[in-house]
């Protein structure tokens, strides 16, 4: 516990944070060192008061954090996050006294902001001036990542906490089929084909998702597709159920009939094995003969089922269940769809009868 102790006129605290002693020197005034006292004992009791055993260097905790980052994420993340750090450390050559975890600051990632949003890196590697998603995206990256440092006892606090995310102010909305494209879609896809699409169009499923299915994930009784983790694969943000539509049970229960080589995996290889077909490749394909070339992603048919629900009146809250976004303003992107909602909305309301 601290404590008060005297030296000549002076008054001083003494006390131990992880077992190093500390001496603060106060001042003349016993009432002060008493006040003091009380501070650094309710400081202590919240945890705002300690010390770094050990001022990590910035490079080795990033070198750290990959590696912790290829063991508990999929590889796809690990990618991403590769990346984002490449790019972390283009910008960290720029200050040769930056060096260590504690030498960052919350101006640095201001400064970072900048040099992205610019495009001053332009190199072979990364292109000319990022956009706005992209760099409020790569922050909420950096805060993972020096909260992991937080958990790790490297730091007391993260350096990107008063951070503010840019405006977005160049996201485009997101491209969706309308119900006769959807149609269109499925009539010209090759039949192997369509039991796939047909399955992004109406679960919202992610690609990895729908690619790590298995039969153990389909629960006929309560008519439930359950997104959830397997040894080899982790789902990106936590598990989930989707209900499934009558049409949805109708074609599981066909391909179940159909796995004659009994498969694990509800998409499959001939030989049982996981789907290995370029999906995006196809979907270009059938796209184009569909007349609406622009469609070029996978995701827009993740996209056009949340589309769909929002525009048949459901709530955003709901939608971002079933699509497995962990933030809320993820699924704001598809707010501008509810707008004849919103009056309905309003109209019910009448607060002067």
């Amino acid at each position: 516990m601290p404590t008060i102790y005297k030296r000549g006129e002076v008054y001083y605290i003494d006390y131990r944070i992880n077992g190093k002693r500390v001496r603060k020197r106060i001042g003349r005034s016993k009432q002060i060192a008493e006040l003091a006292l009380k501070d650094i004992e309710v400081q202590i009791a919240k945890g705002e008061i300690g010390f770094i055993q050990e001022d990590h260097s910035i490079l080795d905790f990033l070198k750290q954090y990959l590696e912790f980052c290829k063991t508990n994420h999929s590889p796809a993340t690990y990618r991403r996050y590769s990346f984002i750090i490449d790019h972390f450390v283009a910008f960290l050559d720029k200050y040769p006294r930056i060096i260590k975890l504690s030498h960052l600051k919350p101006k640095f990632f201001e400064d970072y902001k900048t040099w992205r949003k610019t495009g001053e890196q332009e190199s072979k590697t990364f292109k000319r001036g990022a956009k706005t998603n992209t760099i409020n995206m790569e922050l909420s990256i950096f805060r993972a990542i020096f909260n992991q440092a937080i958990k790790w006892e490297y730091l007391k606090e993260n350096p990107t906490k008063d951070v503010n995310m840019l405006k977005v102010t160049d996201a485009k909305k997101p491209r969706f089929l309308t119900k006769d494209e959807c149609q269109k879609l499925l009539q010209e896809c090759k039949e192997e084909l369509y039991p796939i699409f047909y399955t992004f169009l109406n679960t919202g499923m992610r690609l990895s998702e729908l690619l790590n299915l298995t039969w153990q994930d389909i629960d006929f009784k309560r008519k439930k597709i359950k997104i959830q983790a397997k040894l080899f694969w982790h789902p990106k943000t936590g598990e989930r159920e989707i209900p499934m539509s009558q049409g949805m049970q109708k074609l599981l229960e066909k391909l179940r009939e159909e796995n004659k080589v009994r498969s694990k995996f509800i998409f499959h290889e001939k030989d049982g094995s996981q789907l290995k077909t370029k999906l995006r490749e196809e979907l270009i394909k059938t796209t184009k003969r569909c007349n609406f070339p622009e469609v070029t992603k996978i995701h827009s048919l993740r996209h056009t089922f949340a589309s769909h629900l929002v525009m048949k009146g459901v709530d955003l809250p709901t939608v971002q269940k079933l699509m497995g976004h962990s933030d809320i303003q993820t699924t704001m992107i598809y707010s501008h769809l509810t707008p004849d909602h919103l009056v309905e909305a309003v109209d019910k309301l009448d607060l002067t009868d």
